[in-house]
């Protein structure tokens, strides 16, 4: 299960807020699809 502080880790990523939100969306809609814990990006927002 994933933990807040990895959630907070990913999002400090340096890159565009329009970016990181367009993850965060991508990532959970794959961990939802696959029902899995991660998307298999690691290190990006939203895995």
């Amino acid at each position: 299960m994933p933990n807040a502080k990895d959630f907070f880790t990913n999002m400090t990523v340096p890159m565009p807020l329009h970016k990181k939100l367009y993850l965060v969306f991508r990532n959970n809609f794959i961990k939802i699809r696959k029902r899995q814990n991660c998307c298999g990006h690691y290190g990006e927002p939203g895995c």
